[in-house]
């Protein structure tokens, strides 16, 4: 991974994880830990029910708690997404894809995606737990 002191780890063999990373092993560096992050903007409203527009504002309000610390988006090593509905999130995926190479990069952390029954704000659509680590 360019432009960080983290490294991917890929077992001998293994077919390359696309839009992921099987592990990633983090140098020294200070630990960020954001809870998790819906699709609501700064005022906590939400401004569509799309899926792909909150998943859109959701990385962007990552990013802007990330810089409250100092940290970049490819200094992320681990996403855990929640999502309300595998088959909107399945639909939604080019739209996904797009948002998140406009806004994180082609930086691909670890990330686990899980469905949810749902979530303590009703429209929300997906919600994101992010860990970076920032090299010293």
């Amino acid at each position: 991974m360019t432009g960080t002191a983290h490294r991917q780890l890929q077992p001998p063999g293994w077919p390359v994880a696309k839009g992921y990373s099987n592990g990633i092993i983090a140098a020294r560096g200070q630990t960020v830990y954001l809870a998790g992050i819906i699709g609501w903007n700064e005022k906590e409203e939400f401004e569509s029910d799309d899926f792909a527009a909150q998943f859109r504002q959701a990385l962007l309000n990552i990013v802007a708690i990330l810089e409250e610390a100092e940290a970049k988006p490819e200094h992320i090593v681990r996403m855990t997404w929640f999502i309300r509905d595998k088959q909107e999130y399945l639909s939604s995926l080019k739209a996904v894809g797009e948002a998140y190479r406009e806004i994180i990069g082609r930086h691909y952390p670890v990330m686990a995606v899980i469905e949810v029954s749902a979530f303590m704000e009703d429209r929300a659509k997906l919600e994101i737990e992010t860990t970076a680590v920032i090299p010293d």
